[in-house]
């Protein structure tokens, strides 16, 4: 059954392809249609029959006509063979770096009955796919380098320059074992057979080009004709596109039915398992980037260990979870990046890539754009990250003509902060002056009384929502003027990403989340001040949580109840909460604190 299902999967493809393919057998002969009817009134003047003023009219209408349709679809055919059409961001990986991985997945080929991939790649994301680069755009396709596999009872694949490229995912070569990854990669690498058929890998590379066509015409910068030939050359691909989609779509689904069906006989069971470490691995990835790298990131600092800070990551789940309890055990196998060479090389490199795709930095290290190891994260990161902001902080208040604390030094501290944020805890008596805490506050409001927020719908009294927005006026001043990472951005030296093979005129290309809003920004500098306060009064130290990123240990355990104590004071106007775990904890707000 499972090779009948594998033959229909393949000839549904094809099918499929074939239905592309006459799309663009339509298109070019609507091309042709006026040059044919030209033909056809030029030959009737010359054997005597189509003749006549009304004809010659005739003729000549038709030819300029034809002699237009076939220089414009020439132009078209032109845009859609040399359009280069998008490619992943990837990090290289030559043969010579990683010949275990490579002897791996030709090893799978073979199993598979298919050709092996031409090369492999890596890219910051939890996925794996095939991706054919042997566009003309793209340059020469790798040469042929003989025969991959040799051995006894074993076929020999020669790599030709056909074959896509197997991209994987750099999160499953770290938190993966060897044989997880195989199983994994299993249906991926069985996507080369259909890949080398002739009408699947030309249907293919007719929809790429029409993609990439539609994407010059719709780029000012890119298309440099004319607005109008632009117009019409986006029309016609869009066209063919709507023309083709469908059939494309079910095409690529057929192509991974097929390869699914191929692959069922590879590490069938294991693949099961495997299956759990990929949702395992994102999950992980996910939390890595938004709650760790993105702080590193904004300090211009990029961790150049991200895929071994999943493995930590991982592993801390697993210890807290007591569903994943069992994934432990496997770390005492052999992990995938075993494969690799110099896998120090290949993270540094991915984690670069990752800082540039999610946050848009720039392609080499710099003054203010420097790697960061996890030992140095929290004093580097954390520790600094928490001092700006605090520095920020007084600055906005100095702004405001916020005063020093009354019971405080003319330093920078806590207690001044505390102060101006803190509303009286009754409503003020009838004449007194005012004291920045509005009236709808919902302590001095009546229930029925609509006016409890700013005007962004933000639960904030007046001295917050005034504090909040100068806090964000001044973080978005600083980047604006902050270094561009488009004007330092290049080709890095030796193992890095393909940037020869994609755009990077926009970046970030997938942003991690949406900017900050004005309370995200108060209350992260507020409790950004207390860190400061607790780190220089209280002996307390800036640490690193794998899963929720930045922290603050006080008497070596992390204060996790801090949080909604800050929200109070910021929301509320109420000190209190925060107030009596400042004692707790034995932090002096009175104190000086050291800013950066």
């Amino acid at each position: 059954m499972t090779g009948i299902g594998m033959e229909a999967g393949a000839q549904a493809a094809r099918s499929r392809a074939l239905a592309v393919l006459r799309v663009r057998g339509r298109g070019l002969a609507v091309a042709v249609l006026p040059a044919a009817a030209a033909v056809i009134l030029l030959a009737g003047d010359s054997s005597g029959h189509l003749v006549g003023q009304g004809w010659d009219v005739a003729r000549w209408v038709v030819s300029a006509l034809a002699l237009v349709v076939l220089l414009a679809a020439a132009g078209i055919a032109l845009v859609v063979v040399r359009a280069r059409p998008a490619v992943s961001p990837t990090v290289s990986v030559p043969e010579e770096s990683a010949p275990d991985l490579y002897r791996m997945v030709r090893d799978l080929a073979d199993r598979l009955d298919v050709p092996a991939p031409s090369a492999i790649a890596i890219t910051p994301d939890c996925d794996s796919w095939l991706e054919d680069r042997t566009h003309p755009a793209h340059g020469p396709p790798p040469p042929e380098s003989g025969d991959e596999i040799a051995g006894p009872g074993r076929r020999h694949h020669r790599r030709t320059a056909v074959a896509p490229v197997l991209v994987i995912g750099s999160p499953f070569l770290w938190w993966m074992r060897v044989g997880e990854l195989r199983a994994v990669l299993a249906p991926v690498v069985a996507g080369t057979g259909p890949s080398a058929h002739p009408d699947i890998a030309a249907a293919r590379r007719f929809v790429r080009g029409l993609d990439a066509a539609v994407a010059v015409a719709s780029t000012p910068g890119r298309c440099r004709m004319v607005r109008g030939v632009c117009a019409g050359l986006g029309w016609v691909a869009r066209l063919l596109l709507r023309g083709c989609r469908e059939h494309a779509a079910l095409m690529e689904r057929a192509v991974a039915a097929a390869a699914a069906e191929r692959a069922q006989a590879v590490d069938y069971g294991l693949r099961i398992v495997a299956q759990e470490q990929v949702g395992l691995a994102y999950a992980g990835w996910d939390r890595l980037l938004t709650r760790v790298a993105l702080p590193a990131w904004r300090m211009g600092r990029w961790p150049s260990r991200l895929d071994a800070g999943v493995v930590a990551a991982l592993t801390e789940l697993s210890r807290r979870d007591r569903l994943a309890e069992g994934f432990a055990s496997r770390l005492g196998e052999r992990p995938a990046c075993d494969l690799l060479e110099e896998p120090g090389l290949v993270d540094e490199a991915a984690s670069l890539l990752a800082a540039r795709l999610f946050h848009g930095g720039p392609a080499e290290s710099g003054p203010d754009w420097a790697p960061v190891d996890w030992q140095e994260y929290p004093e580097e990161v954390v520790d600094r990250t928490w001092r700006t902001e605090a520095a920020r902080l007084h600055r906005v208040l100095d702004s405001l003509g916020v005063r020093p604390a009354a019971t405080a030094s003319p330093a920078p501290t806590l207690s001044r902060v505390l102060e101006h944020l803190s509303c009286p805890p009754h409503p003020p008596p009838a004449g007194a002056e005012p004291d920045g805490c509005r009236a709808d506050d919902p302590r001095y409001a009546s229930a029925d009384d609509p006016g409890h927020a700013p005007a962004d719908g933000e639960p904030l009294n007046e001295r917050s929502a005034s504090l909040a927005a100068r806090l964000s006026a001044e973080v978005a001043r600083e980047e604006a003027t902050g270094p561009d990472p488009a004007q330092t951005a290049g080709a890095g030296a030796g193992q890095g990403p393909d940037t020869a093979l994609w755009d990077d005129g926009a970046l970030p290309l997938f942003p991690l989340q949406p900017p900050r809003t004005a309370r995200d920004l108060l209350a992260e500098h507020v409790t950004a001040m207390v860190c400061c306060a607790a780190v220089d009064t209280a002996g307390a130290s800036p640490g690193l949580d794998w899963l929720d990123g930045p922290s603050l240990l006080v008497h070596g355990e992390r204060a996790a109840d801090l949080s909604a104590r800050v929200l109070s004071l910021i929301e509320e106007g109420d000190p209190l909460p925060l107030r009596a775990w400042l004692v707790e904890s034995g932090i002096r707000p009175e104190k000086p604190v050291r800013l950066v």
